[in-house]
């Protein structure tokens, strides 16, 4: 390099200041492709997050909708259906007192009767479409009222456990009709055809995995007993919510369990 003539020496310095400037060059090209880049997926980031609460906003709506009108329908529900089933209860009761031939009391007293069970469904189907009821520990407090009241009539007593629930653990409008459901057919079960003296409802909850217990003392089911309607309605409605419903039968009594992710 000592050796090599001034010019020579200024071309090779003038070419290392270019190769230099040329990779400079380069560097700041790629940064600010980089940038642009990253400038890119941020908004591109953005416009998809804000698509994504859109489309939460329209699905909070919906919701909101839906339950606006559950409980429109209920109000209606209880102020005109519950007001003609008042209404005929009352005036079958009127005609009862004035009723002399046995044959048309018997008579009114089935349509007292019907009427009563009507109010019984109309205020089952009100608790079912109240979107205020959409919590575990709405559901268990009405199942053990139900149960209560069901079988208040007859000599089989009612006991209840709750183990690790979280009452405000929100559950679906579906899943709370279609758990309602099961009890009342096991709780309907118990009274024809166990004969027994107590009934247990056992409710637990692990995480996400909520189950139902419905034990009774009674005389069991046989082995070579045929599966009923009931039974596979229970196991039917459980396996559309990708739960399981199953039957255990010792000795002296009936255990119904179902259990389902929440």
């Amino acid at each position: 390099m000592k050796n090599l003539p001034l010019e020579i020496k200024i071309v090779y310095i003038t070419a290392i200041i270019v190769v230099m400037l040329f990779v400079l060059f380069i560097i700041f090209v790629v940064l600010i492709y980089n940038r642009k880049q990253l400038l890119y997926l941020k908004e591109k980031q953005l416009k998809e997050a804000e698509h994504q609460n859109q489309l939460l906003q329209k699905e909070l709506e919906k919701q909101k909708s839906i339950e606006k009108e559950r409980e429109r329908i209920s109000h209606d529900m209880h102020d005109d259906l519950g007001a003609g089933i008042s209404a005929l209860k009352l005036q079958a009761e009127f005609l009862k007192q004035k009723a002399e031939d046995e044959d048309l009391q018997s008579d009114i007293d089935e349509l007292l009767k019907t009427s009563e069970e009507m109010n019984i469904s109309m205020r089952e189907m009100l608790w079912s479409l109240n979107s205020g009821n959409d919590t575990l520990g709405s559901f268990i407090d009405y199942a053990i009222l139900y149960t209560g009241n069901f079988l208040k009539k007859t000599t089989i007593v009612v006991h209840s456990e709750s183990e690790d629930i979280m009452s405000d653990t929100p559950i679906s409008t579906e899943l709370r009709r279609n758990l309602f459901l099961c009890l009342k057919e096991a709780v309907n079960n118990v009274y024809k055809h166990s004969h027994a003296s107590t009934l247990k409802l056992s409710f637990l909850q692990e995480k996400n995995i909520f189950s139902m217990k419905i034990s009774d003392n009674g005389i069991g089911v046989p082995e070579d007993q045929p599966k009923g309607n009931g039974l596979r309605n229970m196991k039917r409605r459980m396996s559309e919510l990708s739960g399981e419903c199953k039957i255990i039968s010792e000795g002296a009594g009936t255990c119904l369990i179902f259990k389902v992710i929440l």
